[in-house]
């Protein structure tokens, strides 16, 4: 009865987390604010990408210092399809650019998704800080590589003139914009709680506590990881997409282990494996970000005490307070 309970009070959060981060936005269109509009985008983008790493780290425990790698060249994908799309020069093959939204989502999913499985399959063969280790590397072979890239700005970045499109609605529109982030956030947030629930991610789960006795019931873990890495690169890239459509510019910063290291504190923030914990970690740390960054400049350090509290007091994230401890391990 009382986890019975723990999960509906979990559920009843969720669902006011979700309904919140959809007001605030109209609440803003309202008083003709629009700025709020694209704090609330913002909150979405990263709570996609922080969603896309809880699958390899809150389900998988897979502590990864690359995924900044996968958002960059989500990133790329739709900075380098639209500056082909208005220029009219040909990509590999001759084949065309594109200002569609949904052609650049799809083929930033795909490539995300390719190196991911690149990336992990070298990288899972070794586990703890060396595993930490190789993603960062690899991380950083994406991120200079960019930078030494002259074709697309290099490190002074790549700029879209206009943002890209979506079929029947103007994306000019904060709004509009916004509503598309939600829905593409709500539908990666389901995404989890499908695989969270099935036996792939329960042998995900199962493979994080104990490869060993995963193995002696015929699974073998490394696949099993595998393909939840690659999963997870493919959502963290369409983050990536998004974000670049949201500021109409891409640049190696994206791809720094800087990022990386975000999107591990704002799970943190939220809660660990838990479904609305990136959304939670998103929140804070842009709400943070606001706030504290218009008072001083080292307003990271005031994030890292409460970052410091949370370990220490609250491992649970903001949804281990607000929800009890967590059914799913």
């Amino acid at each position: 009865m009382r986890e019975i309970m723990m999960v509906t009070r979990e559920n009843l959060i969720n669902l006011v987390l979700a309904a919140m981060l959809l007001a605030v936005p109209f609440a803003a269109n309202a008083l003709g604010q629009p700025f709020y509009i694209t704090l609330a985008t913002r909150i979405a983008i990263l709570a996609l990408a922080a969603t896309g790493l809880n699958l390899a780290l809150g389900l998988g425990g897979l502590v990864s210092l690359g995924h900044a790698a996968f958002f960059g060249i989500g990133g790329y994908v739709a900075g380098i399809l639209a500056a082909h799309a208005f220029s009219g020069d040909p990509l590999l093959f001759g084949l065309s650019g594109s200002k569609q939204m949904w052609v650049i989502w799809i083929v930033a999913v795909i490539v995300s998704g390719l190196v991911g499985l690149a990336i992990g399959a070298i990288s899972l063969r070794t586990s703890g800080v060396y595993f930490i280790m190789i993603t960062l590397a690899f991380a950083q072979m994406v991120y200079y590589f960019a930078i030494s890239w002259p074709a697309y700005g290099g490190e002074d970045g790549l700029s879209l003139l206009v943002r890209n499109q979506f079929p029947g609605v103007n994306t000019m529109r904060p709004l509009t914009f916004f509503l598309i982030c939600y829905v593409v956030l709500l539908l990666a947030l389901s995404l989890f709680a499908l695989i969270r629930a099935s036996r792939f991610g329960t042998a995900l789960q199962a493979a994080r506590q104990n490869e060993v006795r995963v193995a002696t019931v015929g699974i073998q873990p490394y696949r099993i990881r595998l393909t939840g890495f690659a999963i997870s690169a493919a959502v963290t890239g369409l983050a990536g997409a998004l974000f670049a459509d949201l500021n109409r510019f891409v640049s190696p910063s994206m791809l720094s282990w800087h990022m990386s290291g975000e999107l591990i504190v704002l799970i943190i923030l939220g809660g660990t494996g838990r479904l609305s914990g990136p959304l939670a970690g998103a929140a804070l740390y842009v709400v943070f970000e606001f706030a504290l960054g218009g008072l001083t400049e080292r307003w990271q350090f005031f994030l890292g005490l409460i970052l410091l509290v949370v370990v220490l007091f609250a491992r649970g994230g903001l949804l281990g307070l607000l929800a009890g401890k967590a059914k799913h391990g």
